[in-house]
């Protein structure tokens, strides 16, 4: 593992290590739902920042691990989460082996429009039929376990939850850095030479987009687990569009930028929905966060991964960024 990887990890699990025991009980409310949609943005990343895969329909994965916990534990007194956890990403990882061997066989905006349009046949399966409950979602009465272990206290939950968070994240390690990560890779780069070299390129976006889809779902599990309910909001194109803008605003090709970008988001939101700093304007918080991530784009089309580099290109003398950011990374 590269340097810069290893500090940013350990710096990452000793600050979430430390909210359990520093923070209130609304902060580690707060972090469980965000490392939840780092889990989520993550998935994304492997797609778009790896792949080059602009997939719109990513909250269908997350809402169908989300419902899945919900449904299957319905009448159980005590579901247990080693055979509810895979059930939820099996589910979820089926839907994207169907959407992505249909949308694959599409490019660029075809391809947006289509994962679209699958996301939002799954949002509206949910919300007109009786399966998930219409509008009103369905509630989780029952708590899932682990081996026989109650995991319903905040705290177990968090520690439960930053698990999965860094289990997800070495696991991307992994493949990014394998032989499959690096065919990835060049497929974002060029698909056309790929194939010439004898690669099946389509086998290999369809594995990633499965990958992809069942990380989601996972997200999805938890997101329903912490919040006890589920509705069809989950499955919405809102969703997926931010989740999109959090790995666009932590900066693509990173994995340690998806996850920047999803507590720099939270951040930002709570930042603008807050009463105390806006007064009555708090209820326009929308505004502020759109203000705020336009800027980003337009003064860091790197992502705030790409900060360092821009310092030392505009104050240290260095002429370009992107030989900055791969010596930060060889380092």
């Amino acid at each position: 593992m590269k340097k810069s990887q290893l500090t940013f990890l350990v710096i990452l699990l000793l600050s979430l290590l430390a909210i359990p025991f520093w923070g209130s009980e609304y902060a580690l409310d707060w972090t469980t739902k965000t490392m939840i949609y780092g889990i989520f943005a993550l998935s994304l990343e492997l797609l778009v920042g790896t792949t080059g895969l602009i997939c719109f329909g990513q909250a269908a994965f997350f809402g169908i691990g989300a419902y899945a916990v919900v449904k299957i534990s319905a009448n159980q007194a005590s579901p247990e989460t080693m055979y509810l956890l895979p059930i939820s990403i099996l589910m979820a990882g089926i839907y994207a082996l169907f959407v992505g061997a249909l949308s694959l066989r599409t490019k660029g905006v075809y391809f947006i429009m289509v994962t679209l349009a699958f996301a939002q046949m799954a949002y509206y399966v949910i919300h007109d039929t009786p399966i998930g409950g219409g509008t009103d979602g369905i509630y989780l009465y029952n708590k899932p376990t682990l081996m026989n272990w109650s995991i319903s206290s905040s705290i177990a939950f968090y520690l439960f939850t930053l698990s999965c968070l860094i289990l997800v994240l070495g696991f991307l390690g992994l493949i990014t850095h394998s032989r499959f990560g690096r065919a990835l890779s060049g497929i974002r780069i060029n698909e056309v030479r790929m194939r010439a070299i004898g690669f099946e390129t389509y086998n290999y976006k369809l594995c990633a987009f499965v990958i992809s889809g069942m990380i989601a779902g996972l997200a999805g599990y938890l997101f329903a687990v912490k919040d006890g309910y589920v509705n069809p909001e989950l499955l919405s194109w809102h969703l997926s569009g931010s989740v999109l803008i959090m790995i666009i605003l932590g900066g693509l090709g990173h994995l340690r930028g998806a996850l920047i970008g999803a507590f720099s988001f939270a951040l930002l939101e709570e930042f603008f929905r807050s009463e105390f700093i806006f007064g009555s304007f708090a209820k326009h918080w929308h505004l502020g966060l759109g203000i705020s991530i336009i800027l980003c784009v337009a003064f860091l089309p790197r992502g705030l991964f790409g900060i360092p580099a821009l310092i030392h290109t505009k104050f240290l003398g260095a002429t370009n960024p992107d030989d900055i950011e791969q010596a930060q990374d060889n380092n």
